[in-house]
């Protein structure tokens, strides 16, 4: 008997410029357009089986092991429901199966914290978009599949591409052009690196969701941002993708990652996604560059915060080992650093700040006020994975994970 199953990986992407805002809840349509790095998924990702038999009673999915309800008219069955939509047209040709009319077993695995500002919901609602389209072999572009991962979580749809990928806006009252387009390939600028400061892996206070809707309610601010501030970032940060131009690439991060966050505290009552950790961390790459510029050379190094206190820090791969150095001295670890990349050689890092750095820029923080590291760099796309890793086991139900 035909087994009809697929598995696929789809990364994290991390926003330059921010989504923040719908101007069409159920549609997920933004207020405006956005831009993203997508990181490695060798290092994080999502990871989603998907298998269709008509002996399952009716759809069901588990999520890291536990069973998620798929509510009806909810952002998976819609995500679900269209892909069916899709696969039906497929069938429409003589000979071949009607698998769109079996229902659907789906297991998801994330390798990092959910709900922890580290954008689960992207890597996991394209993983299950990537997963469902190789299992009803559609013919779609990552861009029209893009239009469908949208509808799960809004970002997730920049994670239908690896590199650099823009997320137009669109204009259209039904959505249909509103999805993401590659700005670069990971190719393209392959040093590019980013080191995940974790901050705090708990899950936050104020959900993305309804923070983003008391926003567009409240913030005066906001609609300064959609209309002036970032149509134009969007073009200058494209370009500076393009000629692989790191100071303006940072600057227009750093300026836009504290838009964001100045949106957030212009909403009523104001919202704070940021804490004291993630202050000091902003104060040290603000020094770090000063320094640098100072002494004649250029900007090394990006921040950017999402809807939490993760910190996250781009910058060529020659400068992390000296920011790993630079933030281990403010913020000794409890934990080993996971040295992906070799930068140490074997060795665990020590703290140091390099000349001409003003060390009263933050004061120093208690062991384990940043709980760990996360090095990875710009990644690829979503992976059609061998069945080896499926998720699922001979009864369509969720083998354990090591």
């Amino acid at each position: 008997m035909t087994v009809y199953q697929a598995t696929a990986s789809a990364p994290v992407n991390i926003a330059c410029i921010k989504y923040w805002g719908k101007r069409d809840t159920k549609l997920i349509l933004p207020t405006n357009s956005s831009l993203s790095v997508t990181l490695d998924q060798d290092h994080l990702r999502s990871t989603t089986t998907s298998r269709a038999d008509p002996s399952f009673k009716h759809d069901r999915l588990w999520l890291n092991g536990k069973e998620e309800e798929i509510k009806e008219g909810g952002r998976l069955s819609t995500c679900i429901a269209e892909l069916r939509r899709l696969r039906r047209e497929v069938e429409k040709k003589e000979g071949t199966p009607k698998i769109s009319e079996y229902p659907v077993h789906i297991a998801s695995y994330n390798n990092f914290p959910t709900a922890a500002g580290l954008a689960s919901s992207a890597s996991g609602f394209a993983a299950l978009v990537a997963s469902l389209a190789a299992l009803y072999e559609l013919p779609a572009t990552p861009s029209e599949l893009s239009l469908i991962a949208r509808q799960g979580s809004g970002s997730a749809c920049r994670s239908l591409f690896g590199g650099f990928v823009a997320w137009e806006m669109g204009s259209k009252a039904d959505g249909s052009d509103s999805f993401a387009v590659e700005v670069a390939p990971c190719s393209h600028w392959p040093n590019l690196h980013a080191l995940i400061c974790v901050v705090s892996d708990d899950k936050k206070g104020t959900s993305s969701t309804s923070g983003m809707q008391r926003t567009v309610e409240t913030s005066t601010l906001l609609q300064h941002r959609i209309k002036v501030v970032v149509p134009e970032r969007m073009r200058a940060i494209s370009e500076a993708i393009k000629a692989r131009d790191f100071p303006t690439f940072a600057r227009l991060t750093m300026a836009d990652s504290n838009s964001f966050h100045a949106v957030a505290l212009d909403t009523e009552p104001p919202i704070f996604y940021m804490n004291d950790v993630s202050r000091a961390i902003i104060a040290l790459i603000v020094e770090y560059n000063r320094a640098s510029v100072a002494t004649g050379g250029s900007i090394k190094a990006a921040y950017t915060f999402d809807a939490g206190p993760n910190a996250v820090i781009y910058a060529p791969e020659e400068y992390i080992k000296e920011i790993v150095q630079i933030i281990i001295s403010y913020f000794p670890q409890a934990q080993p650093f996971n040295d992906v990349f070799g930068l140490f050689g074997g060795e665990q890092p020590k703290g140091a700040v390099p000349s001409g750095f003003n060390e009263a820029v933050s004061k120093k923080f208690e062991p384990g006020a940043v709980k760990g590291f996360i090095h990875t760099r710009v990644g690829d796309g979503p992976r059609v994975l061998g069945a080896e890793e499926a998720l699922l086991n001979a009864e369509g139900l969720p083998k354990a994970q090591a």
